[in-house]
């Protein structure tokens, strides 16, 4: 056996093959449409998948405002953020997130499954949440896939 001829891929900026897709969130469960689209988001779902490198998809949610969240959780879970001055937490629910926008509530949850680093931060900027069926990324053709079928 040729030990090598095995060679291990990595991949790089030149080499990613990043795509767009849709994502339909309307009636999916929150936290586990955005662990997949976190995945989505990273590229563990490729083969060439590599740790320190942007090679996951641009991910494009839509009816973000048609999420489900079970038993009390819309008004019984909290968040909490801290300005840094005394008497400063803040507290607020998932129900105050929706109301400023459905993108606001999906990328807080989303964030919290990246990486807590620079290429974290990236690869947020590569999701896009739209409240109703339309977004604006037509000229990007991107495929509709359905969330379901990954794990």
């Amino acid at each position: 056996m040729d030990t090598l001829s095995f060679k291990t891929i990595s991949a790089n900026k030149a080499t990613v093959n990043k795509e767009w897709v849709v994502v339909d969130a309307s009636g999916q469960i929150l936290g586990r449409l955005c662990a997949k689209v976190a995945k989505l988001l990273r590229g563990k779902y490729k083969p060439n998948f590599t740790p320190h490198v942007d090679c996951g998809d641009n991910v494009i949610i839509i009816n973000a405002d048609k999420v489900v969240l079970t038993g009390n959780k819309w008004t019984d879970r909290v968040y909490l953020r801290y300005t840094g001055y005394p008497g400063g937490q803040i507290a607020y629910t998932p129900a105050d997130l929706m109301k400023k926008g459905p993108d606001r509530l999906f990328r807080k949850v989303v964030k919290g499954m990246l990486p807590k680093n620079r290429l974290g931060a990236k690869l947020l900027g590569n999701l896009y949440v739209y409240g109703g069926p339309e977004h604006n990324h037509e000229a990007q053709q991107p495929k509709s896939i359905d969330i379901n079928l990954y794990k």
